[in-house]
């Protein structure tokens, strides 16, 4: 690939300070310096967690970031896990300048931390969160399709449906979230009015991230109908990976989120069955366990070809 097409060249990749707009979503304990400062060196936005609560670690998982890269990386706020009232005051103290917000209402933290020069992208599961994310006055959206792992609104809208039904009505940059994985999918989420894609599961699955090889190897083994969605009558939804422990929670009536209390043993010690495994449906075209930089550079081979072998379709 030429060099003057390492750099794609639109409000996201201009808002960012980015050459490549994929953005790596905001895992918790997942989405610390050793994964976020791998896609950030590759040219992509790393982002770095807060919904561990551990602010604490995170800030020297910043001072890390600071170390390991010279290139623009975000922090998340997760608004449902934040205990300190000072959180936008943390944030903005720690030299970044995008933060994503998720899991709650754009209202409460847009502009305190715009006011703190910040740019702020919020994340939304359907038209009505796009709109009020956009009254609440932030830069840009996080536009998530139902399809994808970890925290989901109980009632799910895949991302063919959702992403073009809010870029049809809302004119502000979208990085599509979702059943992303590749060039392919990063085609059509620009097709569909995106300018960014947001990868979770692929991101988890990466040389880089720091889960055990146990997770890393469940994805790759995993079919594309090995997902289950969990709390589906309670807020927040959940997207896992299928294993006995959550197919037993699967049709549970009680709220599975105290299952979470033992992430750590699944994430970092192997044991599948101790908590519940997030993850989206695109496991299931996730073939290999790859570097970050060789998944953004693969990524951008093939959105290159894609979109140029569409032009065939174009009448000269």
């Amino acid at each position: 690939m030429s060099g003057a097409k390492r750099r794609i060249d639109n409000r996201v990749t201009r808002m960012l300070g980015v050459d490549i707009p994929v953005v790596q979503a905001p895992m918790g304990w997942i989405a610390r310096s050793q994964l976020a400062s791998a896609v950030s060196n590759a040219g992509a936005m790393g982002i770095i967690e807060t919904s561990s609560g551990e602010l604490d670690a995170v800030r020297d998982e910043i001072r890390k970031m600071h170390d390991l890269t010279d290139k623009p990386f975000g922090v998340n706020i997760a608004q449902l896990f934040v205990r300190d009232p000072s959180i936008v005051e943390f944030v903005a103290d720690q030299g970044v300048k995008f933060v994503t917000t998720s899991a709650g209402s754009p209202m409460k933290y847009t502009k305190p931390l715009k006011e703190a020069g910040l740019t702020v992208f919020h994340v939304v599961p359907t038209l009505a969160g796009a709109l009020k994310a956009v009254e609440a006055g932030v830069d840009g959206l996080v536009v998530e399709g139902g399809e994808g792992g970890g925290f989901k609104n109980p009632r799910d809208v895949a991302s063919m449906v959702l992403l073009p039904l809010v870029c049809e009505r809302v004119d502000l940059p979208v990085i599509a979230a979702g059943g992303m994985l590749c060039g392919r999918t990063m085609a059509a989420a620009f097709s569909l009015g995106a300018e960014g894609i947001q990868l979770g599961t692929r991101m988890v699955s990466a040389a880089e991230s720091p889960v055990h090889e146990n997770f890393k190897n469940a994805i790759v083994a995993a079919a594309e109908t090995d997902t289950v969605f969990l709390n589906r009558f309670e807020k927040p939804g959940l997207r896992a990976l299928r294993t006995q422990h959550s197919e037993a929670l699967e049709r549970s009536p009680e709220n599975v989120m105290g299952e979470l209390g033992s992430v750590k043993s699944l994430y970092f010690g192997g044991d599948l069955e101790a908590s519940i495994a997030l993850s989206g449906q695109v496991a299931g075209r996730i073939e290999s366990i790859a570097p970050v930089s060789q998944v953004i550079e693969e990524i951008l081979d093939e959105f290159y070809r894609v979109i140029s072998d569409l032009g065939r379709y174009v009448d000269p």
